[in-house]
């Protein structure tokens, strides 16, 4: 059983299982019913995105000093209880089940994505 993080809308790989949206907002002019079929995700969890106040700083960010930032307050915000617990259930799950979370971002370097599968390394969680 494994974790992958990946990147919404792109092909499902083989026993991915189910995908898990960690976006703030659902994508703009596709119909709900259509989210699962085009790869975007099965469950929407804004639980694990960045805030929205938080998401306007980071569609800003242009430089290593932004991203930075960004960091810094995104691990804040995944350090509140809430999160927390959210986090540890997904590290939990990754040894029970195939799954995977995501979001829309091409550059997961630059993507909040990075930053869980980070934390949630840290937690002991099963990667892919």
């Amino acid at each position: 059983m494994t974790l992958r993080i990946v990147r919404l809308g792109s092909p499902r790989e083989l026993d991915e299982g189910l995908r898990v949206g960690t976006v703030r907002r659902p994508p703009r002019g596709v119909r709900k019913e259509d989210y699962a079929a085009k790869n975007i995700y099965d469950v929407w969890f804004p639980n694990l995105a960045p805030t929205e106040s938080l998401l306007k700083e980071a569609l800003q960010m242009s430089d290593e000093k932004s991203w930075k930032a960004f960091k810094r307050k995104f691990i804040a915000e995944m350090k509140l209880p809430e999160a927390k617990r959210d986090l540890d259930l997904i590290a939990a799950l990754s040894h029970q089940t195939n799954f995977s979370i995501g979001c829309y971002c091409r550059d997961e370097s630059r993507c909040h994505r990075s930053i869980l599968k980070d934390l949630l390394e840290q937690r002991g969680a099963k990667l892919r």
